[in-house]
C-alpha cells in the first residue's frame, strides 16, 4: 500500500504532543528551550533507563577540571530528568530578555511542564515529574567547574528544593517551586546557555539526547566537529564497554542517515572517528546571537586593554564575536561586561601577547 507506515520506515522521534497547544499556555512556548552550558559539557546526567546508583568522577584532558556526581537512595539524575532543568532555565531566560526581575526560585504549573517537554499529561507524567524532581535534589555534584565565573568548590544538589504548592484532590502536582543550585544560577545569570532545537524533547534515547547536547555544545555554528569514540564515550558518560558504545552509536548512525531525524547535526562513523556536520538548520533558533549586531559601549576597549594588557582589543573582539556565534551564544545583557570578562579569561589564559 503506497504510503503505508512499516516498523522499518516510521520517525525515530517521539509524537509531537505539542500540535495541539491549549490557549492558556500557549505563551510558554515562546520560552526557547535552553540547556546550561556546563552540564552540556560534562556528563552530569546518567544515561541510565533503570536506577543509577554508580558514583561517577570526570575530570578534563589536563586534569584541572573535574566533575563528581553521587546518587542519591533513589539514584542519579537521568538525561530525562534534565528537562525539568531546561524548562526552568527557558522560563528565566526569557524574563531576563523581557528586563524583568529574575531569583533562584521558579514557580511554575506542573501542566505547563509537561506539555512544553513533550511528556504525556496523564497519571504517567506526573508520577514521572515527581520522580524527576526526587532525584534531581537527591543528586550531588562536587566540582571545581565555575559557571559565571565563579568557582563551585563544595557539594551541592542540581536544584536545592522542590516543593509541591497545589495538589488535585487524586494527588497531582499543579504549582511547583524549584529553587535552583547556584551553580545552575551562576550560569543562567551569565548567560553561558545554548538554545536548543525543540525535537530535542523528541530524541527517544538518552544517548541520542547527550549526543545532541555534545554537538550543540562542541559543534555549535561551525561546518563539523570530529571526535574519537573513545573520548565522546568519556564526554557521554557511558559505561558500556567501547565495543557495545560503538555499536549503540552506530544504530544511531543508521536511524539518521534513514530518516534525519538528529537534530541540527548529522552523525557519522568512520573507522573509531565520529564526525557530527552542521546541517545548516540552526538559523530557526529563536534568540541566538547574532554577532555582527552587539554594539560596544565608548570605555569597552578601554577596560578590555587594561583586562588583557599588550593584546590587540580590535583582534581580541573579533575573537569574542567568532566564539559566540560558533558557540551560538545568546547575546549578553550587558555586551560591554561580557567583552571585558572575555578578554580578562583570555588573558588568564595566555598572558603577555
Amino acid at each position: 500500500m503506497v504510503g503505508e507506515i512499516t516498523k522499518d520506515n516510521r520517525s525515530p522521534l517521539l509524537p509531537d504532543r505539542q500540535d495541539q497547544k491549549d490557549f492558556f499556555v500557549c505563551d510558554i512556548f515562546d520560552a526557547a528551550p535552553k540547556g546550561d552550558m556546563a552540564s552540556m559539557a560534562h556528563p552530569i546526567f546518567s544515561l541510565s533507563t533503570k536506577p543509577d546508583f554508580q558514583t561517577r568522577r570526570y575530570e578534563d584532558e589536563n586534569g584541572k577540571n573535574y566533575v563528581e556526581v553521587r546518587p542519591s537512595p533513589d539514584g542519579l539524575a537521568t538525561i530525562h530528568d534534565r528537562d525539568v532543568l531546561i524548562y526552568c532555565i527557558s522560563q528565566v531566560i526569557a524574563a531576563l530578555n523581557e528586563g524583568r526581575q529574575v531569583q533562584r526560585v521558579v514557580r511554575l504549573k506542573a501542566y505547563d511542564l509537561l506539555k512544553a517537554t513533550n511528556r504525556v499529561t496523564d497519571g504517567r507524567g506526573y508520577n514521572a515529574l515527581r520522580a524527576a524532581l526526587i532525584r534531581l535534589q537527591g543528586t550531588q555534584i562536587e566540582t571545581n567547574i565555575s559557571t559565571g565565573g565563579t568557582e563551585q568548590l563544595d557539594i551541592f544538589s542540581i536544584i536545592d528544593r522542590a516543593r509541591i504548592l497545589r495538589e488535585t484532590r487524586d494527588g497531582r502536582m499543579q504549582e511547583i517551586e524549584i529553587e535552583l543550585s547556584d551553580w545552575v544560577f551562576n550560569a543562567i545569570r551569565a548567560q553561558e546557555v545554548l538554545t536548543l532545537h525543540r525535537n530535542y524533547f523528541r530524541l527517544r534515547k538518552p544517548l541520542e539526547r547527550r549526543l545532541y547536547e555534545l554537538a550543540r555544545k562542541h559543534c555549535g555554528r561551525q561546518t563539523q566537529w570530529r571526535i574519537g569514540l573513545p573520548a565522546l564515550q568519556r564526554k557521554c558518560g557511558s559505561t558500556s564497554t567501547i565495543r557495545e558504545f560503538r555499536r549503540l552509536v552506530g544504530a544511531i548512525v543508521e536511524q539518521d542517515e534513514a530518516h534525519r531525524h538528529m537534530p541540527d547535526y548529522a552523525i557519522r562513523l568512520e573507522g573509531e572517528m565520529v564526525i557530527f556536520e552542521n546541517r545548516g538548520t540552526m538559523d530557526a533558533l529563536t534568540n541566538d546571537v547574532a554577532a555582527d549586531s552587539i554594539r560596544l559601549g565608548f570605555d569597552a576597549h578601554q577596560q578590555a586593554r587594561k583586562a588583557a594588557p599588550g593584546w590587540d582589543v580590535h583582534y581580541l573582539e573579533q575573537a569574542w564575536r567568532s566564539w559566540m556565534a560558533d558557540g551560538g551564544l545568546d547575546a549578553p545583557r550587558e555586551p560591554d561586561k561580557a567583552f571585558v570578562g572575555f578578554c580578562a579569561k583570555w588573558f588568564e589564559k595566555r598572558g603577555h601577547p
